[in-house]
């Protein structure tokens, strides 16, 4: 009887590993045992990957080289002209009391400039985290909004009051004084010089008698008219006269043996500087010195002047 060979007894045979050979797995147990793949979207979890260090502030580096730099704040704001408090918040980080954004990037420049740092590296970075860089026109745009704020100030009405009220008491000091001058004239006018005639008698001598002191070249003056001469004779006088329709007929001094004659049909006003130096004929009648010495006088002179004594 023969025995046929066993297809099963083939496999064992088949499994079993020959001597000095490495183990291997059937079939079943490789597949029993295969590891399962992995997913093309694993990603490995995020505590795994290690995090980038964050880069410092603008204001952070600025106060770092400042400090490296053993300089204090006063010394930045003294050497860059930003003020203390703003110094304070550039390094804050807090840019709102820099007054805009054209002001932050010039501020950020100079203390970056100051403490050795890149300005314009910093200021790019200033651009990038707030809204780009600046046109160029912006500058402009600022300073002439600046310009109208200027032209739209109120005007200083307080000036203009205060001007008003010194002009208007000038005004009245003034008429008050030349009212004053004015009625001084009149009474000085108003009273007559009294006539200056020899009180003693003349005596006769041997000798060629004196010219009389009332012959002079005015004393022929008619009737009608005002004649006024004015002679310098111990020394000199500030004379003004005018006539009667305002006009100035003489303003200036008078001096010593000088003479001016003066006529109208109805008055004459002197005003005199010093009345002891100046001799006085009016209508042909020698009326002598004006005054004393050194005296101002006022005198005005009609037609009829002086009255007979």
């Amino acid at each position: 009887m023969t025995i046929g060979k066993s297809p099963l007894g083939d496999n064992r045979r088949s499994d079993t590993a020959a001597p000095g050979s490495a183990p291997t797995m059937s079939g079943s147990s490789a597949i029993g045992r295969r590891r399962p793949p992995v997913p093309a979207s694993f990603q490995p979890p995020a505590e795994a990957v290690p995090a980038a260090a964050p880069l410092p502030t603008i204001g952070r580096i600025l106060a770092s080289a400042r400090i490296d730099a053993a300089l204090t704040v006063d010394q930045v704001s003294s050497a860059t002209r930003v003020r203390v408090p703003i110094v304070h918040a550039i390094e804050e980080d807090d840019y709102s009391r820099c007054g805009g954004d054209f002001y932050a990037r010039g501020h950020i420049r100079a203390i970056a400039r100051y403490v050795g740092v890149d300005g314009d590296a910093l200021v790019a970075r200033y651009d990038a985290e707030h809204g780009g860089a600046p046109s160029s026109a912006r500058p402009a745009q600022i300073f002439e909004a600046e310009r109208i704020r200027t032209e739209r100030r109120r005007p200083n009405w307080t000036a203009a009051m205060v001007a008003a009220i010194v002009a208007v008491v000038a005004l009245i000091g003034f008429n008050l004084a030349s009212g004053r001058g004015a009625g001084h004239a009149e009474k000085v006018a108003s009273t007559p010089l009294p006539s200056r005639k020899a009180s003693a008698p003349v005596t006769v001598r041997p000798t060629p008698p004196a010219t009389p002191r009332t012959e002079s070249p005015i004393a022929a003056a008619p009737a009608d008219r005002v004649t006024v001469k004015l002679v310098a004779q111990n020394g000199d006088s500030w004379v003004s006269a005018i006539d009667s329709q305002g006009n100035t007929l003489f303003q200036k001094n008078l001096q010593s043996g000088e003479d001016q004659t003066f006529t109208d049909p109805r008055k004459i006003r002197l005003v005199l500087g010093n009345a002891g130096a100046v001799h006085l004929y009016v209508n042909g009648k020698d009326l002598g010195p004006a005054g004393p010495d050194g005296q101002v006088v006022r005198l005005t002179y009609t037609p009829g002047d002086p009255e007979a004594a």
